[in-house]
């Protein structure tokens, strides 16, 4: 089985908090995601795969944005993508 790719595109300081929130519930299910988090001025691979992102976002399998970041969107979000791969 695949696992899940979170991706997270930290693009200020106050997205430190979503970081937090991904690894928490990476925790919960350590065999079914991987994370890769990139930073806005530091990273820039992401760039051609997503475009210019302005915002904190959260991007799963390459395929779903969500960049309306919350605790509870965030673990629906991953929930729902392992679910799915099962």
């Amino acid at each position: 089985m695949a696992k899940v790719l979170v991706e997270l595109i930290n693009t200020c300081p106050s997205c430190d908090q979503y970081e937090r929130m991904i690894k928490e519930v990476e925790d919960k299910y350590p065999e079914a995601i991987d994370t890769k988090i990139y930073y806005a001025g530091k990273d820039f691979d992401y760039v051609k795969k997503y475009g210019v992102v302005m915002k904190g976002t959260m991007i799963i399998n390459g395929k779903k944005k969500i960049d309306n970041l919350s605790k509870d969107t965030i673990e629906k979000a991953i929930r729902e993508a392992v679910e799915e791969n099962k």
